[in-house]
C-alpha cells in the first residue's frame, strides 16, 4: 500500500522489522500519584461521661455577700492503666448573689469549653489571675492578696490542677529554705524590744507567764504570720515584705529588689 507524503522530509532512518517488536513490548510510562498529606488526629473526640469525679471550692470575698462554690468536675483518660489522667472537662459557680449572674454563667460556659477542647489549657489560670478589680482587691485568709474575685477563681483553679497533677509546682530548694530562715530570724532579733527588768518574784511553773509572752509574740505578726509591718510581696502576693540592710525582701519566697 502506497503512502503519499505532503510534507517535506527532513530526515529519514531505516528500521528493520526485529527493532519493531521491543518497542512495542515497551509499557507506556505510568504518571506517579502527587503525595497526599497524611492527616494526624491529635486527640480524640470525647463524649461526656454519665459520671465524672470532682471537687467543689468554696470562696468568701468581701466584695460579695454570698460565698461563692466552684464545682471542678474531671474526665479521667485512660482509666485503670498506667498512664492514667484527670484532665478537667465541666466547671460550675453557683452562688446566692444573683448580681453578677450574667457573667457567672458566661464565666463558666466559656471555661468549660475550653477545657473540653484539650491541649494545654493551663494557660486559663494565668490570664484569669491577672484580671484587677477597679474598685481594688482584698487579702483572703493568711495574708495572700486577690485583686479580684475573677483572680481568685483563677487561683482555685490552679490550686485543683496542682491537686491532679496537671501544674507542677517547683519546689523551694533547701539552700533557699535555709536563707529565709536565717533573714527572718535576723529580722526578728533585729526589731524586738529588749525584755523589761523583772521586779516582781517569778511566777510557778504553769502559772500564766508562757500564755502571756505567747501573746506578746503574736501580737508582733500578721494574719500570715509575718511580722507586722510586713508590705505585699508583688512576686508572691503574701503581706511578707520587710526592709532588712536597706534592701526590700520576702520572707516568704525570698524575693529581693536588689536581686
Amino acid at each position: 500500500m502506497a503512502i503519499k507524503i505532503e510534507k517535506k522530509i527532513k530526515g529519514y532512518q531505516v528500521v528493520k522489522p526485529e527493532d519493531k517488536a521491543p518497542a512495542a513490548a515497551a509499557p507506556a510510562p505510568v504518571k506517579e500519584a502527587a503525595p497526599v498529606a497524611e492527616v494526624i488526629q491529635m486527640h480524640e473526640s470525647l463524649e461526656r461521661p454519665e459520671t465524672l469525679v470532682g471537687n467543689t471550692y468554696k470562696i468568701k470575698s468581701p466584695l460579695f455577700e454570698h460565698a461563692l462554690y466552684v464545682t471542678i468536675n474531671d474526665i479521667v483518660l485512660n482509666a485503670g492503666t498506667q498512664h492514667e489522667q484527670r484532665r478537667p472537662f465541666e466547671l460550675f459557680i453557683n452562688s446566692k448573689n444573683m448580681d453578677h449572674f450574667q457573667w457567672i454563667v458566661a464565666l463558666t460556659r466559656i471555661l468549660s469549653a475550653v477545657f473540653r477542647k484539650g491541649g494545654d489549657v493551663t494557660f486559663i489560670v494565668e490570664e484569669l489571675k491577672a484580671v484587677f478589680d477597679p474598685r481594688g482587691g482584698y487579702f483572703k485568709a493568711g495574708g495572700v492578696y486577690m485583686p479580684s474575685i475573677v483572680a481568685e477563681i483563677g487561683a482555685v483553679i490552679e490550686q485543683h490542677m496542682k491537686s491532679i497533677g496537671l501544674i507542677h509546682d517547683p519546689d523551694m530548694d533547701e539552700a533557699t529554705k535555709r536563707l529565709i530562715a536565717e533573714k527572718r530570724a535576723a529580722y526578728e532579733k533585729s526589731t524586738a524590744k529588749p525584755a523589761p527588768a523583772a521586779t516582781a518574784a517569778p511566777a510557778p511553773v504553769g502559772a500564766g507567764s508562757p500564755a502571756s509572752s505567747s501573746t506578746e509574740a503574736d501580737s508582733h505578726t500578721n494574719a500570715s504570720g509575718f511580722p507586722a509591718g510586713a508590705t505585699l510581696c508583688a512576686k508572691c502576693n503574701t503581706q511578707a515584705l520587710v526592709l532588712m540592710d536597706g534592701c526590700q525582701t520576702c520572707l516568704n519566697c525570698g524575693y529581693s529588689k536588689c536581686g
